[in-house]
């Protein structure tokens, strides 16, 4: 219970639903996609079963990463990974990503089709919560599960409203890359092969973390620059 206490699980907790939320929107599109072909008493099992599926296929994945992050050298990688889907977060994306998504018209077979695709498109979700809960120290497994638990119905359930406030406010989609820059910041500063070499000082760490965060800011308006060159040349 003293963890609930601890101003840095909650911060960490509040870390998690936010990368749910923004890394969580293809997760919502797959699930529309793979079960639309189901008959309409079926659907809402068929989005409450894959949904539960891929969950607990995340956690399973995110203890290995947690385990993982404790290698040298392999947090300095996840930082780089995390720096480059902070940028892919900020770059607009093609509407057309998820086309070859295929329908189900039997239930079983669409709970698979979630969970396969939440598979394979869930590393940046498993690295970015691995990190945030990195930061609250003990009880990490503890705080994904809870943090996942908490965002399930805001994806599910609220996806839409959070997909319209984003397209309304794009300062929030902004501040979740930022939010990766930051955490990739704190993996690389916190890699156990770094730290021989680095001050152990709080004060180093939060700057590491938001010169990450401003490297991906500045990285995604240089992509979204040239993009939009390219797309006015093209033109």
């Amino acid at each position: 219970m003293e963890a609930f206490a601890s101003p840095a699980f909650w911060v960490a907790v509040g870390q998690i639903i936010l990368i749910d939320i923004l890394l969580g929107g293809d997760n919502a599109v797959v699930i529309a996609l793979a079960c639309r072909g189901l008959p309409p008493a079926q659907r809402k099992m068929g989005i409450i079963y894959g949904t539960a599926g891929a969950i607990i296929l995340r956690v399973i994945l995110i203890a290995f990463a947690l385990a993982l992050l404790a290698v040298p050298y392999l947090k300095l990688v996840g930082a780089v990974l995390l720096v480059w889907i902070g940028v892919k977060l900020l770059v607009p994306q093609d509407e057309d990503s998820h086309a070859n998504i295929s329908p189900s018209d039997k239930l079983w077979g669409a709970v698979k089709t979630v969970i396969v695709a939440d598979l394979v498109m869930s590393v940046d979700n498993v690295l970015a919560i691995a990190g945030a809960a990195e930061s609250a120290g003990n009880h990490q497994m503890g705080l994904v599960i809870f943090g996942l638990l908490v965002s399930i119905p805001i994806i599910v359930a609220g996806s839409q409203i959070v997909l319209k406030l984003m397209d309304r406010f794009p300062i929030i989609i902004t501040l979740g890359g930022m939010l990766l820059g930051w955490i990739a910041g704190q993996m690389a500063y916190t890699d156990p092969a770094a730290k021989p070499y680095l001050p152990a000082d709080k004060t180093w760490e939060y700057a590491t973390a938001a010169a990450g965060a401003l490297l991906v800011l500045a990285l995604g308006k240089i992509v979204s620059k040239v993009r939009a060159n390219r797309g006015s040349a093209a033109a």
